[in-house]
């Protein structure tokens, strides 16, 4: 995968459309991600003692990798990854500014 966990990304489809954000973790066998604030879903949580109240939780689902773009930190422009390897080591860069992220 082309992220990681801690990296800025841009959501480019769906109802969050546009909105910048972190990734909270990834699910490299499902190719999927899950972004802070995106795709929130609802969970009822019942009264665990009695004299407490029951709760609606909201609770960041996973999207789909092909959803969002990579934020560069150097240029800040939403770009593709590309990979160059040097040295026996893999480093990633931006394929706008050319740049390692």
């Amino acid at each position: 995968m082309k992220v990681k966990k801690g990296d800025t990304v841009l959501v480019i489809s769906g109802k969050d459309r546009w909105k910048k954000s972190k990734i909270l973790q990834v699910f490299p066998k499902e190719n999927r991600v899950m972004v802070e604030g995106v795709n929130l879903r609802k969970k009822h949580r019942k009264p665990k003692n009695s004299g407490e109240k029951g709760q609606i939780i909201k609770l960041p689902g996973s999207i789909s990798i092909s959803n969002v773009k990579l934020i560069c930190s150097k240029c800040g422009k939403p770009t593709r990854i590309g990979y160059k390897i040097m040295e026996n080591k893999k480093y990633r860069i931006c394929k706008k500014c050319g740049q390692e992220t």
